[in-house]
């Protein structure tokens, strides 16, 4: 199938943009990797699109101290190639590859992920577990909240996000992630990532339908994972399991 017929409106600015998107029956595009699939299925059906690729305050990035901030616009190549800061041990890349393919890797961004807020998608666990907050163009709205179910975030018409802010762990953190998958470079049917340093453990588990669920304190385990599992059928759960069993500390 081809997308049903669609207006094209191209904003100059973030500002132009805000304006586009605040209309009625509009769509943002980013990488388009997950947005043009749904149109060509005609999954969605929107009168216009706004493409957002274009507009140079959604690139960059930027390294303070205590951060990394990525322009919404970054894709997972950039990260998988290391042309962006990164957290110590490369964290970043090492999940922006593992991310499809790596056609999809030179157009999916990573601002573009979030918001499509697949539950099975790489980003969504693993910033969710590391912390980050999402930098719109109205407020700063820690990851954790930000997706409130299956392909739904709290944006509001006319929103955009323009960044996202990585926090860096303390020296000596503990990072693993792990996702379970029928082949490589499809969407998990499971995923876990841990994130583990002097003040606790952020436990993110994704795939479970909605937004990731996350377990924090000093000791968290399998047996609370499974506590907050307990929604899932027994099989989903024990794959689920499977993959947090790959990343909390020994």
């Amino acid at each position: 199938m081809k997308a049903a017929a669609f207006d094209l409106a191209v904003p100059e600015d973030i500002s132009d943009a805000a304006t586009l998107l605040a209309g009625e029956d509009r769509r943002a595009m980013a990488g388009g990797q997950s947005l043009g699939p749904m149109l060509n299925l005609r999954a969605t059906r929107p009168a216009w699109i706004v493409p957002l690729t274009g507009i140079a305050a959604l690139h960059g990035a930027e390294q303070t101290s205590d951060a990394i901030t990525l322009g919404a616009a970054t894709t997972h190549a950039a990260l998988a190639d290391g042309r962006t800061p990164d957290l110590e041990g490369g964290v970043l890349a090492r999940i922006a590859q593992g991310i499809a393919y790596r056609a999809v890797r030179n157009r999916g961004t990573i601002g573009g992920s979030l918001c499509h807020a697949d539950p099975a998608a790489d980003w969504l666990t693993t910033l969710t577990a590391l912390d980050a907050v999402v930098l719109t163009t109205t407020r700063a709205v820690p990851l954790e909240g930000f997706v409130t179910g299956a392909y739904r975030t709290l944006l509001v018409q006319g929103e955009i996000v323009r960044a996202i802010r990585i926090p860096k762990p303390a020296t000596g953190f503990h990072w693993r992630y792990h996702k379970l998958c029928r082949k490589p470079g499809e969407f998990a049917h499971a995923m876990a990532a841990c994130l583990a340093t002097t003040d606790g453990i952020r436990l993110a588990i994704g795939a479970v339908g909605g937004p990731p669920l996350l377990l924090t304190g000093d000791h968290v385990s399998l047996a609370g994972a499974e506590a907050v599992l307990g929604f899932l059928d027994p099989v989903d759960r024990c794959i689920q399991l499977e993959a947090v069993s790959r990343v909390l500390p020994a």
